[in-house]
Order: C-alpha cells, then sequence, then structure tokens
C-alpha cells in the first residue's frame, strides 16, 4: 500500500485536531480546514473543495440524525415528567430504604444510571440531585458525596456504556468503520471494570473522609429541598414510562433489534408517551405543551452536536463516506485513508497490544478535555481503526476503550466546566467536585487499560 497526498494530509490534520484538544481549544476550525485541504487535492477546484465541506456536514448529519432525534424526544419526555413531578413518586419508596451514607451513595447512584441510560445524562442530574439532596443528607451523606455518585454513575457510567440510547456507540463504531454492537459487545468486560474500580476506589475514598470528619461542613452548609405532591395522573403516569420500556427491551432481544431499528423502537414509544402522559394530565393544552416540550428537547440536542457535526464530518472522510463526497477516489484494495494508514503503519513501526491500548487511552482522554466527550469519540474510533489494522487487533474492543476514557474525562467527571451542573445542583464547587472525582478515575483508566492490552 502506497499512501498518497490525501493520506498525509489527513495525517497531518489529525496531529493538529489532536494538538487543539491537547491545548483546550475547540477542534471545528481545523476539521473544517481538514475537509477543505482534501477537497481541494480530490477536485483541483476551490469550488469543489468549498462543496466538499458541506457535503461531508451533510454525510455527518445523515450519520448523526438519528441520535440528535432520539436524544430531543427522550430530553422532551424527562421535561414532561419533570413538570408533572412524576419523579417524585419514583424516588419515595427508594427513599425509604436510604438509611446510611453507603445506601444513599449507592441508590442514589444507581437511580441516577438508570435515569442517565434512558433520559440522558444532563436532565438527568437536575432530577436526581433535587429529589435525592435532602435524602442523602439525612442519611448522613454530604452534598460532595451526592455530586460524586450523579457523575460517576450518571456522566461515567451511563454515558461511557449508552446501550440504550447508543449515543456514543453510534459515534464511534462509524468513524471506526464498525457496527455500534460491536463497540458494546467487545468493551463489556472494559466497561465493567472500569465501572467497578472507579466507584470502588471514589467509595473507599469518600468513607475515609467521613470517617476522618473532612466532610462535615459541607453538611452543615446544605439546604432542604421542599417537598413536592404528586397527582394520581403523575402517578399512572411514571408506570406507563417503565412498562413501555421494559416492553421496549423485551422487544430488542426477542425480535433482536439493533441500531437503527433498536433507536426507532426507543424514540416512537418515547415519542407516543410524551403525548399520552401529556394528554393524561394536562388535556387542554396537550396540542402546545407537546410542541414546546419538543422543541426544548431538540434544542438540546442540536446544542450538544452542533459542535460534534463538523468533527465527525472530518473524522469520517477517513474512512468509505469519503467516496460518498469525492466519488471513486480511493485506489483499489484500499480500506479508507485510516485503514490505508493502519496497514503501512504496520509495516513501518514495531507496534504492539500495549502500545495500542495505552495510546488510544491517551487519546480519548485527551480529546475529553474539551468538556464535551462526544466531540473526541470520532477521532477516538478513528485511532481505534488504524491501530486494529495495523496489529490486527479487536477494533471493537479499542473503540470501547477509547469512548470509556474520552466520556469519563470529558463527560462530566473530572473536567471543572463539564461538571458545572452537578456540582451547582448539589451546591459545591465545580473545582473541588473535579478533585474527588480525579484519582478514582485515573486509577480506573488505568486498570481498564492494562486489562484492555490482554482482551484486545
Amino acid at each position: 500500500m502506497v499512501l498518497t497526498g490525501a493520506h498525509y494530509i489527513y495525517i497531518l490534520f489529525m496531529v493538529v485536531v489532536l494538538i487543539t484538544m491537547i491545548m483546550k481549544k475547540e477542534s471545528v476550525i481545523p476539521c473544517i480546514l481538514g475537509i477543505f485541504a482534501l477537497g481541494l487535492y480530490y477536485t483541483r477546484d476551490i469550488i469543489g473543495a468549498l462543496g466538499a465541506i458541506f457535503s461531508a456536514l451533510s454525510v455527518a448529519l445523515n450519520e448523526l440524525g438519528p441520535v440528535i432525534i432520539i436524544i430531543g424526544i427522550m430530553v422532551a419526555l424527562s421535561k414532561a415528567l419533570e413538570e408533572i413531578k412524576a419523579i417524585d413518586f419514583m424516588v419515595g419508596p427508594i427513599s425509604k430504604v436510604v438509611k446510611n451514607s453507603t445506601s444513599a451513595f449507592f441508590i442514589s447512584g444507581i437511580f441516577m444510571f438508570i435515569m442517565s441510560w434512558f433520559f440522558w445524562p444532563s436532565p438527568a442530574t437536575a432530577l436526581v440531585g433535587a429529589i435525592f439532596l435532602p435524602i442523602a443528607i439525612k442519611a448522613g451523606l454530604p452534598a460532595i458525596g451526592l455530586a460524586m455518585a450523579i457523575n460517576l454513575f450518571g456522566h461515567g457510567i451511563a454515558l461511557s456504556t449508552d446501550f440504550i440510547i447508543q449515543g456514543a456507540p453510534s459515534i464511534t463504531s462509524g468513524a471506526a468503520g464498525i457496527e455500534g454492537t460491536e463497540v458494546m459487545s467487545e468493551g463489556i468486560i472494559l466497561y465493567i471494570v472500569m465501572a467497578v474500580v472507579t466507584i470502588g476506589t471514589a467509595f473507599y475514598m469518600l468513607r475515609k473522609d467521613l470517617k476522618n470528619g473532612d466532610l462535615k461542613c459541607e453538611i452543615a452548609q446544605t439546604k432542604e429541598v421542599e417537598k413536592k405532591d404528586v397527582s394520581l395522573t403523575a402517578k399512572i403516569s411514571i408506570w406507563l414510562v417503565i412498562i413501555s420500556f421494559i416492553l421496549d427491551i423485551i422487544a430488542m432481544y426477542k425480535f433482536d433489534l439493533k441500531g437503527g431499528d433498536a433507536t426507532g423502537l426507543l424514540g416512537a414509544t418515547a415519542l407516543m408517551l410524551l403525548i399520552v402522559i401529556n394528554f393524561m394530565n394536562n388535556p387542554k393544552t396537550t396540542l402546545d405543551k407537546v410542541t414546546d416540550q419538543l422543541v426544548g428537547g431538540f434544542v438540546f440536542g442540536i446544542k450538544i452536536f452542533a459542535v460534534i457535526i463538523p468533527i465527525a464530518a472530518f473524522f469520517y472522510m477517513g474512512d468509505m463516506p469519503l467516496v460518498t463526497v469525492f466519488g471513486d477516489v480511493l485506489a483499489e484494495g484500499s480500506q479508507g485513508l485510516l485503514g490505508d494508514i493502519g496497514l503501512v503503519l504496520s509495516e513501518a513501526v514495531p507496534f504492539n497490544k500495549v502500545a495500542a491500548a495505552s495510546i488510544e487511552t491517551v487519546v480519548g482522554g485527551i480529546t475529553g478535555l474539551d468538556g464535551s466527550s462526544f466531540s473526541g469519540m470520532s477521532l477516538a474510533g478513528s485511532t481505534a481503526a488504524v491501530f486494529g489494522t495495523a496489529i490486527g487487533a479487536n477494533v471493537g474492543a479499542l473503540s470501547a476503550l477509547g469512548q470509556i476514557a474520552a466520556t469519563w474525562v470529558g463527560g462530566g467527571c473530572i473536567v471543572p466546566w463539564a461538571l458545572a451542573p452537578a456540582a451547582a445542583i448539589c451546591g459545591v464547587k465545580p473545582v473541588d467536585l473535579a478533585k474527588r472525582n480525579l484519582i478514582p478515575v485515573m486509577v480506573g483508566l488505568v486498570v481498564t487499560t492494562i486489562v484492555a492490552m490482554f482482551i484486545i
């Protein structure tokens, strides 16, 4: 395999993108310029290069569109449930079993995990934080402890796995040129290791500080939250949501629904639930309420993915979508720009699984420094494809490793500006929360990387 000018252009801009992320700067402009440079190379025409930018963005939007839609619908549904205070009903029985700081930490964390799987961590943070704050305090868990549970279980475990909505696996797998289900299945061991090690380390350190009395002041500073009444229709609504999603999960397994089919089923169910719940609780204003909630949900989705689309567009050009934009420009037998680079790398550089896993984790972590884990997943997937091709390793597992690193760093666990919502709802400083999460996340990433060396 002989590398062409396009390959070297792609390598150059990949390095530029990585440098901008290390510098904690946005990488949208380098990605757009990278597409433009590829366009100039292939079309030899400025007009054609400009058109290539738009075409590449269209390709990225087409790939990410279902993810944006499902997130928008789920956020809209969470808004509807929040307005009728249905979530309060869910927490009522749970609060009765919260007896101490240990149960408060894990029960609130698990609840956040489940909510994040279905409704996304950002809206779940406000719901879980506001409801569990007085419960946690009464049980002896300080506000910083609750914030840690929200971050680590929601923005960490739930967002890094994302098995229900499948936004993260879709982005990572798209850049890696594999199916999203492959990232989830091949990376399951890594997900479990990261979760167990990180949560275990965080809880150990928290218990140690509680025992030493270092968090007494934090407990005293936290205020109680007023309890809210829950109507009968709100109670029925939450049961309707729970039963519907359980039936969806059963259907996914029974009929082997994956990827877009599973997302479609989940999204359509959520959309119908949105209509039914609003009609049950606000029949006179249903038409307006549903519209407003959908608008809010889609605005939230677009706000998240506005930065991701141009970044993903560039990294999609490293795989076969390049042909969609520029036509049949790849040499016979080419596996895309990234695949070709991987083959040449395997022949020229002594590479092994230890190096591949280590670099994948570092790259994933660096891409997460901008506070948006999703913006770096395309790079993590692309890097996994290169390394996997170079050494004949498991691309799915490598992609999962990069996804884990990007998510746990940038998804809202250790980057101060990303975890601000959880810190704000719990009344603690973002920097203090970041410091608390730093060691557990780093320990988790090191152990997970070591495990990855043996399974890729």
